[in-house]
């Protein structure tokens, strides 16, 4: 279960490695965003969810954030002072493609429905 501080931790380092890799990492038409990070409570680990929505895949994402993991951490630890700093592991969450997709799905379902013709002018539909 975790505490009320480590709550407090997982938030703080949600805010400052989303800001790092937004203004340090070009994304090429992407949306990358960091929806929950997740510290151990001994600080020694972290698994940030990362969610991932455009042209590139998810795949590439977790793969280039991976890669600079040490650059990362670094630039985290300078300004969230902790005691030990978090090995991150980056994993995809879809819930961000999965809600884009449904948002898409229901547009098409509006647009092929049929439309109800007007009502004449003075007249309301009960229904409404």
């Amino acid at each position: 279960m975790a505490t009320r501080r480590l709550d407090k931790v997982n938030e703080l380092m949600k805010r400052e490695i989303g800001a790092f890799i937004q203004k340090e990492f070009e994304w090429n038409g992407t949306i990358v965003s960091i929806l929950q990070v997740e510290i151990t409570e001994d600080l020694k680990e972290g698994r940030v969810w990362v969610g991932v929505v455009g042209r590139m895949a998810p795949a590439q994402v977790i793969e280039k954030l991976t890669r600079n993991r040490g650059a990362i951490q670094k630039a985290v630890s300078k300004r969230v002072i902790l005691r030990n700093t978090p090995r991150l592991t980056f994993k995809h969450d879809n819930s961000a493609q999965r809600g884009v997709d449904l948002v898409n799905l229901l547009d098409d379902i509006d647009k092929n429905l049929p439309k109800a013709p007007p009502l004449p002018e003075g007249e309301y539909d009960p229904e409404i």
